[in-house]
């Protein structure tokens, strides 16, 4: 399996990985299991995602039935943004590797660059974006250093092999790069073929940092929560399916290939077992240079996670 050394751990992180966010509770054991059965080595979760537990169990059953060894699995998570204050970071991670079963992770990331006030887990969680009401969000002023500084000592004290941010803009990851005692491995970030972010690519490349992709078919993520833009589903867009024609692979193997070729790690998920197999064999080819900037060239800075649609104060993005 394809895989990227991570600066620091020397690590290697799988390129293919498979997503938790949006499985459902009650299928997430099961998903898990027969991915991990698949062949996937990466599990990408996050403490929003709400089936961490779920994750754990079927994590748990491959390795008692000799599917996969711990050692041979590279298990992320998030750190969510009601526990940004140094004294909740800690809490939060043990709580979370409780849920998977887990002494450490394999890489634990902020999930946003937004802190929002703390969240007893014991009155509600996940505990989402907004308070009590449903709409309000409130906002906590703890500083993005101070919240990087607490996931340091969760590498300190192995809790975590390797520390991340997500959704972070250049202007923000260069802010940590200056005060960091142990620098991001990863970033993640939206990208597809519709947001590009080139110079973000070019900036975490420029200092060694790792690069993950979530969102990789577009808007088809979006569709279901209501938060799309009305284009066109990538996964059904004449120019990709004309270069699946082209390869004899799926839409999705293209999507992925493209962004795997540009050096940024992936993580589809799926119910379908077919597609489940064949996402994870979007690394045995190449794409041509021209397909690559044909797909390139579809970028329109279009972008479906952002939060500053809930609230002004949201605006990581402006």
């Amino acid at each position: 399996m394809a895989t990227v050394t991570l600066k620091g751990s020397n690590q290697q992180m799988p390129l293919v990985g498979f997503g938790l966010w949006k499985i459902p509770n009650e299928k997430t054991a099961d998903t898990v299991y027969a991915a991990l059965k698949a062949g996937y080595r990466l599990l990408d979760g996050a403490g929003d995602y709400g089936n961490e537990k779920e994750a754990g169990e079927g994590l748990a059953r491959a390795i008692k039935d000799g599917v996969i060894k711990r050692e041979e699995v590279f298990v992320t998570s998030k750190l969510w943004n009601t526990f940004h204050s140094p004294e909740h970071v800690s809490q939060a991670a043990r709580m979370q590797l409780k849920h998977w079963g887990l002494e450490y992770f394999d890489l634990f990331h902020i999930h946003f660059p937004i802190a929002l006030k703390y969240v007893d887990p014991a009155h509600r969680y996940p505990p989402g974006w907004q308070a009590d009401d449903g709409t309000t969000v409130e906002l906590d002023n703890t500083p993005i250093q101070s919240t990087w500084q607490a996931m340091e000592k969760l590498h300190d004290e192995g809790l975590a092999k390797n520390i991340g941010v997500s959704n972070f803009n250049g202007s923000l990851l260069l802010d940590v790069l200056r005060y960091a005692r142990i620098p991001p491995a990863v970033l993640q970030i939206e990208h597809h073929p519709y947001l590009v972010q080139q110079p973000l690519v070019d900036l975490a490349k420029a200092y060694g940092i790792a690069i993950t992709a979530y969102c990789s078919f577009g808007p088809a993520s979006w569709v279901e929560l209501d938060m799309h833009v009305a284009v066109p589903s990538l996964l059904d867009h004449g120019d990709v399916s004309a270069i699946a024609s082209k390869y004899g692979k799926t839409t999705a193997q293209i999507l992925l290939r493209w962004a795997l070729q540009r050096g940024i790690a992936v993580i589809p998920k799926s119910s379908d077992p077919g597609r489940v197999v064949s996402n994870l064999q979007s690394n045995d080819f190449s794409l041509e240079a021209a397909d690559m900037d044909k797909l390139t060239g579809l970028d329109q800075g279009l972008r479906f996670n952002d939060p500053s649609n809930m609230s002004l104060g949201l605006s990581i993005f402006a």
